[in-house]
């Protein structure tokens, strides 16, 4: 079928090759138009230029490429956040990890707070925009990562709450201490099949797969942070739906009190945390 020059016929031509919400946003991005409008203009002309745009962008999806990195963008929490092939795309589940960091901080008291391998700056970001007062520090290897995380800062009205650095979990947090820590490390375990599936297959290893069991990048977290946490602070991890108990685990040995894990809404387990003990 060749594909015709309204905006109907463009998401028809779509519809058997992808998702039809992934045809509209894709159709959307081109044109430059919220999606409401696509549906009033059915009939209305695609100029040549945004014709060959979707094209090519419809061609890059079939061919497995993630929509957040089409779009360059992905929603979060309340924001809108930029995602590159440098960041990890933000999910749905992970804003677990935010709702029970601020069940942690009182909106009406100062923080600090660290968000280690920050990536696009979704959880430190969705973190400052709720609570004002705190002082966020936020770390990542990745030097192209952290320009992506100071960029979305700037453009959500939040770059000076947000303090970005570059080094390795806790590297260059030395001599501090925090009242809360959060992570989404990577926690997939080598050679996980799923890693050459889907959108993975696109997103930067060094945020995905940790270790053979998944579970590297938590145990070097978990080891250092008592070194960085407050008197009673907590920290927060992130983790696969089998990792609960082995997380839970972890956090005990080393030391950590009121350890526990929240399931996501799907029920699985998905947030292990514990806190130091009080002074």
């Amino acid at each position: 079928m060749e594909l015709e020059h309204s905006v109907s016929a463009c998401l028809a031509w779509a519809h058997p090759r992808i998702d039809p919400g992934e045809a509209a946003m894709l159709l959307q991005h081109v044109l430059g138009r919220p999606q409401a409008w696509l549906y009033a203009h059915g009939e209305d002309p695609v100029p040549d230029a945004a014709l060959a745009g979707f094209r090519t962008l419809v061609a890059r999806r079939v061919a497995g490429e993630p929509v957040a990195y089409l779009l360059g963008r992905r929603g979060f929490w309340t924001l809108d956040l930029a995602v590159t092939p440098d960041t990890l795309i933000p999910r749905p589940e992970t804003e677990l990890l935010v709702e029970q960091a601020l069940a942690r901080l009182d909106p009406a008291a100062p923080a600090r707070v660290a968000d280690l391998g920050t990536g696009s700056g979704a959880i430190a970001l969705a973190i400052a925009s709720e609570r004002p007062l705190a002082r966020m520090v936020a770390t990542d290897r990745s030097d192209a990562a952290l320009a992506v995380a100071r960029g979305n800062a700037t453009a959500n009205g939040l770059g000076d709450r947000v303090e970005f650095r570059a080094g390795d979990w806790f590297a260059p947090l030395a001599g501090e201490r925090f009242d809360l820590v959060a992570s989404n490390p990577p926690y997939i375990a080598d050679g996980d099949p799923h890693l050459a599936q889907g959108d993975l297959r696109h997103e930067p290893p060094s945020a995905l797969a940790s270790g053979a069991d998944g579970l590297d990048a938590i145990r070097a977290i978990v080891a250092a942070a008592p070194a960085h946490l407050s008197a009673g602070g907590w920290l927060l991890l992130e983790h696969g739906f089998e990792q609960g108990a082995a997380v839970r685990a972890l956090l005990a040995e080393r030391g950590f009190v009121d350890v526990a894990t929240v399931p996501d809404l799907e029920g699985r387990d998905r947030v292990s945390l514990g806190r130091t003990a009080a002074a």
